[in-house]
């Protein structure tokens, strides 16, 4: 008797671990539009103190795996907006794939494999950076990395595989500047990437998600053109999207997740208690 209430005890502290580490008992979230949240493809470099933001060429291989296997459609910014026009409707289960900054691991691990799986995804691109350095990080703590050049860029755009959107000219925290220097971010980038890529930019992206819930950097957000403004508050945005209550929220993919949390994310929201 003793040895059995020991093994229901140890079971039900097991249950309770797992019920805090995932959210499997949370209700499926249906009909939404779940955005993936990638930064780095590869290995992470010796030193980093941002492991969580690398995810390994073998993972996000499987998590390309598990969205076909589950009838996921990949998109760009363009199908969703070309959906919300009554042009042409979303795919049954659509997806966003989306990456913050634009290094140029992006193009050298992660735009082959969405090609191999006729995948689509979209870049948000730190316009002064391109052709550079992630300059906004102290390489005394964090090593510096390679950025997309604009050849790789036009590259990935004239193939249909990846669409671009803005990330502002020097990934600043929007909510800690003046509001006319937010707002010079955010048009600038605007404008810029629209003048090098010819096409019009209908995606923005909050360095750090600071200012997607500060009322008045959104609002500038809003008024400098674009169409979709994400956040990083975790999370699957219902279809229709309703623009004027909050930004698109997203699910963060971390590096240390296994494809049980890959999976709580795209139908719970969220994995992680």
């Amino acid at each position: 008797m003793i040895a059995a209430l020991a093994a229901l005890a140890a079971l039900g502290a097991a249950a309770a671990g797992a019920s805090a580490r995932w959210n499997w008992w949370r209700p499926v979230v249906n009909g939404g539009l779940p955005t993936l949240m990638y930064h780095k493809i590869g290995e992470y470099p010796p030193g980093s103190r941002l492991k969580k933001l690398w995810v390994t060429v073998a993972d996000f291989r499987r998590q390309l795996e598990y969205l076909r296997g589950r009838g996921y459609t990949p998109i760009t910014f363009s199908e969703w907006r070309d959906a919300e026009k009554g042009l042409k409707p979303l795919p049954k289960k659509p997806v966003l794939i989306t990456f913050d900054d634009g290094y140029q691991n992006n193009y050298e691990l992660a735009y082959p494999l969405l090609r191999e799986f006729g995948m689509k995804g979209n870049v948000f691109l730190v316009y002064e950076t391109m052709d550079q350095h992630n300059a906004w990080h102290d390489p005394a703590t964090e090593p510096w990395l390679r950025m997309l050049t604009w050849a790789q860029i036009r590259e990935m755009q004239d193939s249909g595989v990846v669409e671009f959107g803005s990330h502002t000219m020097r990934h600043r925290d929007l909510s800690a500047i003046p509001l006319e220097e937010a707002r010079w971010e955010m048009t600038e980038s605007k404008k810029r990437l629209e003048d090098k890529l010819g096409r019009e930019m209908v995606g923005f992206a909050y360095p750090y998600g600071s200012g997607a819930y500060v009322p008045a950097v959104r609002r500038a957000a809003l008024e400098a053109g674009y169409r979709f403004d994400f956040s990083v508050k975790q999370g699957i945005s219902r279809l229709p999207w309703d623009r004027e209550a909050e930004a698109v929220r997203r699910l963060l993919i971390r590096g240390d997740d296994n494809m049980l949390d890959f999976h709580l994310n795209l139908t719970r929201g969220r994995a992680r208690f």
